[in-house]
């Protein structure tokens, strides 16, 4: 085995960091994958394979008025003169650019069976034909005037760009997605006409703000059409960081089928779902009754897209029907956006609305130069050489008598004449019936054109405000042939406002059957639902030393929240409860809450009521009830609270007044609006305590006087005129309680009923 490692021909053993060798192949492939497979280019919005399948269809001839050649011919030929992959993946490449489904400007005419939005796969490439659309043209225009560099194909048998030149804003129009190592791109399609809009003003204002530019590309336009109900301000927030994502459902309508009755047709569906695992799906949940508003869906779609959905009955809404299946489905999805690309197609980075076109504007300015550098040499080459058809003209006897009488004309014709190497080759290389042709005026005329045309290509070089001028007409003809009123340019996803707050009541009434019941929490946290409105608790039993610690009545399309010691508050819905037959399951179980944790309140859910919290340490704010509601297990932290402080009330806002008492048996009544509103914080301070912290709080109207009840259940009440020894302001000590108030230093009446 030790004859093997000896190297050949006598080579020395060179020991390797084997760390090192791994860190330095992977960072090579990962770099690799970034640059030449899985992100775009920022200027033209290409991967390389798409870039290569455009040139290699550009080769073949494959113009948008030619005719159509086999896929099978364009997957062969780039794979093995520019792209050395596996063929399917050249021709799902292909094919996605022909999906008028999936791209909203396809660069590929496809004919043939190209796939559709059921999720159906494509014919094979030996079945189908293409060639390139208008906008692949837009995007190769130029591209043989020396508009962009050239580099050497994985064979060095030939060469291919680098980058198209770009002349339509595909990254954005068309959108990319992509996951290389360690970073991954999404970008949904938009909307070319405001995308013109948006260039237009950059070109007047580089620095604009992304709040302007909103106001021109107004968010993503999908193929699929489709709702988008996202916020403005977020909208904003996700082009100007690069990263964000957007709310988009289903398009649907109302068909009224008489007699009361009624169907909902949705004629569109999100961005990148299959329609027919959309309809099974919707099915399945039916089947299953988890959508009990809706009786039947169907599927009656030809061309256009449309699915029938049949509700439960004539009362159904259907608004909340539809929102029902909104939550339930993918008829609304999130369309992610992360706008990670290549800067000037080597630097991968997220960039901004602004910082993306911006970069495709300066390639256009290289291109407007490049281009216009390659006619101004072709112009000069040209002028030169019509100097010399003029020479020859008005000596035309003479060039002849050279051409036939010496044996080398080149050399004396330059010297009879002083012509230049190209003139003296261009009068050779004309043919005779030319002669007949050439006439002064015409040469003349040429060369006054030609002269015209360059000046003028020289002072566009020169200027750099008319170099933006040429850009910013290429971009207005770009919007007129891609406008709002045309088929293509056509705006096809609309807006509206995201559903009301009380939608989600609505919802949630109607997909649960409302039925009476009453809310049980024991001492060790463990909750139960009993069927009904108990008023009469003394008959529940508990496990082993547990008690009773809150019970109150509910419904179970009530939402239930539950307060911790730790500062979060929980949300629990009513019909998910468990059954009152056992001892129910503990809090902990339906939600994350922290084995160290507490309880301190539980309590039907009411949006439009406040609550005042405070800590051990007598630190309290008052929150609106309807900022504390959780959307996952995790619950919501609202007030802040380090060991070994914890929250220990939370009291309902039912008055002006506040009354709080502490462990040293203090009592202090101040107005309410001396604690301040907040959705999450530490609070102020309430009452001021030498030792110990807050036992018990009430908020009470002025008007109607401080209430306590004693351990019997009587009930005393006391005035502000009673109370005005312990009326002060918030963070005072206050003072020993009036006589007959209760020992336990509590209040005794709900404090959240």
């Amino acid at each position: 085995m030790g004859k093997d490692l000896i190297p050949p021909n006598g080579g020395a053993i060179e020991p390797v960091n084997l760390r090192e060798a791994l860190e330095e192949r992977y960072l090579a492939y990962a770099l690799s994958t970034i640059t030449n497979r899985a992100l775009p280019d920022v200027r033209d919005g290409l991967k390389p394979v798409h870039r290569r399948i455009l040139h290699g269809m550009r080769l073949l001839g494959l113009n948008p008025n030619q005719s159509f050649k086999k896929s099978a011919k364009i997957v062969g030929d780039v794979m093995g003169n520019f792209h050395p992959h596996g063929d399917q993946a050249i021709y799902d490449a292909l094919v996605r650019l022909a999906q008028d489904f999936a791209v909203r400007y396809p660069l590929i005419d496809g004919q043939g069976n190209f796939g559709n939005v059921d999720g159906d796969n494509p014919a094979a490439m030996r079945y189908t034909e293409a060639r390139l659309t208008e906008v692949a043209r837009l995007l190769l225009d130029g591209i043989d005037e020396d508009a962009v560099d050239f580099r050497p194909t994985y064979d060095g048998s030939d060469e291919e760009p680098v980058v198209l030149p770009g002349g339509f804003p595909n990254l954005l129009a068309n959108g990319s997605s992509g996951i290389a190592v360690g970073m991954a791109t999404n970008i949904p399609p938009h909307n070319v006409a405001e995308l013109c809009i948006a260039a237009l003003h950059l070109i007047k204002t580089p620095n604009a703000r992304t709040e302007t530019l909103v106001g021109y590309v107004l968010g993503p336009d999908l193929p699929t059409g489709g709702v988008m109900v996202e916020s403005r301000e977020s909208i904003i927030n996700s082009y100007q960081t690069g990263r964000g994502s957007f709310r988009v459902r289903a398009k649907w309508e109302v068909e009224d089928q008489g007699r009361g009755t009624y169907f909902v047709v949705i004629t569109e569906i999100p961005y990148q779902v299959q329609k027919s695992k959309l309809i099974a799906s919707i099915a399945e949940l039916v089947e299953a009754k988890k959508l009990p508003l809706v009786a039947e869906i169907r599927d009656e779609s030809a061309e256009d897209i449309r699915v029938v959905i049949e509700p439960r009955s004539r009362t159904v809404d259907p608004a909340v029907m539809m929102e029902s299946l909104f939550r339930a489905s993918d008829l609304e999805t999130r369309v992610p956006l992360n706008l990670n690309v290549l800067s000037h197609g080597r630097v991968p980075r997220v960039m901004s609305l602004g910082e993306v076109l911006n970069e495709w504007l300066a390639h256009r300015r290289e291109v407007l130069q490049r281009r216009a550098r390659f006619r101004l040499d072709k112009i000069r080459h040209r002028l030169e050489v019509l100097e010399g058809y003029l020479i020859a003209y008005l000596n035309l006897d003479e060039v002849i008598r050279i051409i036939r009488s010496e044996d080398e004309p080149k050399p004396v014709l330059m010297k009879r004449f002083k012509l230049s190497d190209v003139q003296a080759e261009a009068i050779l290389n004309m043919r005779l019936r030319s002669l007949r042709k050439l006439e002064e005026f015409e040469i003349r005329g040429e060369h006054a054109d030609l002269t015209r045309e360059g000046e003028g290509i020289e002072a566009l070089l020169a200027s750099e405000e008319k170099q933006w001028e040429a850009i910013a007409e290429e971009v207005r003809a770009l919007r007129k042939t891609f406008g709002p009123d045309t088929k293509l340019g056509k705006r096809r996803t609309s807006f509206a406002d995201a559903p009301a707050a009380e939608m989600d009541v609505a919802v949630l009434e109607a997909s649960v059957e409302r039925e009476p019941i009453t809310v049980v929490v024991s001492e060790k946290g463990w909750i139960r639902a009993l069927k009904g409105h108990v008023t009469d608790t003394t008959g529940l039993a508990f496990k082993g030393d547990d008690a009773l610690k809150f019970a109150f009545p509910a419904q179970t399309t009530d939402k239930v929240l539950v307060a911790s010691t730790g500062g979060r508050f929980y949300t629990l819905l009513g019909d998910k409860l468990p059954g009152g037959r056992g001892h129910g399951e503990p809090i902990r179980l339906l939600v994350d809450m922290d084995a160290a944790e507490d309880v301190v309140a539980v309590f039907v859910h009411d949006p439009e009521r406040k609550l005042l919290v405070a800590s051990t340490e007598g630190r309290g704010f008052v929150v609106p009830e309807a900022e504390i509601l959780a959307n996952t297990r995790k619950g919501k932290q609202v007030m802040s609270v380090e060991a070994p402080e914890e929250m220990r009330l939370c009291v309902a806002v039912r008055g002006d007044m506040v009354a709080t008492l502490g462990e040293n048996r203090k009592l202090l009544l101040f107005p309410l609006d001396q604690i301040p509103e907040m959705t999450r914080g530490k609070g102020v301070r309430l009452q001021k305590y030498k030792d110990g912290g807050i036992a018990d709080m009430r908020v009470f109207p002025k008007d109607e006087g401080m209430t306590w009840m004693d351990s019997s259940g009587r009930s005393f009440v006391r005035s502000m005129a009673d109370l005005k020894d312990w009326l002060g302001d918030r963070a005072q000590a206050g003072r020993l309680p009036p006589s007959g108030f209760p020992r336990s230093n509590k209040f005794g009446t709900p404090g959240i009923t």
